[in-house]
């Protein structure tokens, strides 16, 4: 287990874990947005095209290509410093541990937030997002897109940013990773109010979401992008297959 651990949290099995997640998330949203994908996107995802876009990348084929080429090209220099055996079993393992965060995560996340609020007398309840409302199979691309994008955004980009600014300030990796963490949770609570499909404000809803958001990168620090990203899709899929019943 000890060699396990160590290998899934290189870069090389973190990265690849994950390309699977965004290949069936861009299948899904094209399938279902009518063979080009634009009519139904993930928020952080349509952040990311924004600002790529920029800089001149535009289109789905070349947006997914510029992240698929970053990908290989962190796994390939992480392979020229060291050796990464690649093992089918340990990526079934990271699949297995994703899974059972995912199952876990709302029972404690939500059992954390009860305590918070209910600890103060504040109201828990919390109106249906938009969202919710939509047929089941494009809320379950949906769901692979927060994970794939969301983790890419609040965890690698905002709490691997701010972690580097904090540690270049004086800061040591602790603290650095705390304040990160809890900065990158609030924003990523709060960007869940934005948009057609945004949720409607409730304290009980962004309670829930930035404590879920210091999960995710807790994780994120722990355990790295790739079983992050997939406990956060899952999430979100077993979530909307159990309204579904």
């Amino acid at each position: 287990m000890r060699s396990y651990f160590r290998l899934s949290r290189t870069h090389s099995y973190s990265l690849l874990f994950a390309v699977p997640l965004l290949l069936l998330y861009e299948a899904g949203a094209a399938l279902l947005g009518g063979g080009g994908g634009a009519a139904l996107r993930n928020g952080a995802d349509v952040l990311l095209r924004t600002l790529l876009a920029a800089g001149g990348i535009t289109g789905t084929a070349a947006f997914t290509g510029v992240l698929l080429l970053a990908a290989l090209l962190i796994v390939l220099a992480e392979r020229r410093r060291k050796q990464v055996p690649l093992k089918a079993g340990v990526f079934g393992l990271m699949l297995l541990e994703s899974t059972l965060y995912a199952l876990l995560l709302g029972l404690v996340v939500g059992t954390a937030t009860a305590w918070l609020l209910g600890g103060f007398g504040l109201r828990l309840a919390a109106d249906p997002a938009p969202v919710a409302a939509l047929p089941l199979p494009q809320a379950l691309v949906l769901s692979l897109g927060a994970g794939i994008y969301e983790e890419l955004v609040f965890r690698v980009l905002l709490v691997g940013g701010l972690r580097g600014v904090f540690r270049t300030s004086g800061l040591g990796p602790t603290r650095s990773g705390v304040f990160a963490a809890v900065l990158a949770a609030l924003a990523f609570s709060a960007f869940h109010y934005l948009g057609p499909y945004g949720d409607p404000w409730a304290l009980g809803s962004f309670t829930f979401r930035a404590l879920a958001g210091l999960v995710f990168s807790a994780l994120f620090l722990l355990r790295g992008f790739g079983i992050t990203a997939w406990a956060h899709a899952l999430y979100d899929v077993f979530l909307f297959l159990a309204r579904g019943l």
